[in-house]
């Protein structure tokens, strides 16, 4: 093929995005991708500090329980007097009012500091699969029920019901 039978070149190919990872990668990204992570930071932080100041081990600190209108054991129940112990150092403690604090704890501050590390870079925060979300709140409901079965009670339920 001769250089005059070539096709005419089209239009110029378009450049590749943007890739320096300390510019944002979307509109609106930089500093006020940060406002929600430190929201929600602030408003955890306030949280650990009324436990750690006004003790929910002592009756009719909380309010009232959902437990004591409901009957059972709700999955959130001994929640607050466990993340009390998490936050005092009482894993054993904390387990023992409420196994999902000691495993949800965690996990929420991994998801904080990755929503940290995508607001540093300048991403859209990560969105876990609806998949995921569905078998978490199934787990959480199956949990639910097992801390009510007499059984299971010893080893899931919540130390004392109010």
């Amino acid at each position: 093929m001769t250089p005059a039978s070539e096709p005419p070149p089209g239009p110029a190919a378009p450049e590749p995005p943007h890739s320096d990872p300390s510019q944002p990668t979307h509109p609106g990204a930089g500093s006020g991708s940060w406002a929600l992570p430190l929201g929600y930071s602030a408003v955890l932080a306030a949280g650990a500090v009324a436990l750690l100041v006004r003790d929910p081990h002592v009756p009719g600190s909380r309010g009232v329980c959902p437990s004591v209108l409901l009957g059972f054991a709700c999955p959130g129940c001994g929640g607050l007097r466990g993340t009390s112990e998490l936050l005092r150092g009482d894993l054993a403690a904390a387990w023992a009012y409420n196994p999902l604090v000691v495993v949800g704890v965690p996990l929420v501050l991994l998801l904080l500091g990755r929503w940290f590390l995508d607001a540093r870079r300048g991403r859209e925060p990560w969105s876990p699969p609806t998949a995921a979300v569905t078998v978490v709140a199934v787990l959480v409901v199956l949990f639910g029920i097992a801390r009510n079965v007499p059984a299971l009670s010893p080893f899931l339920g919540p130390l004392a019901i109010p």
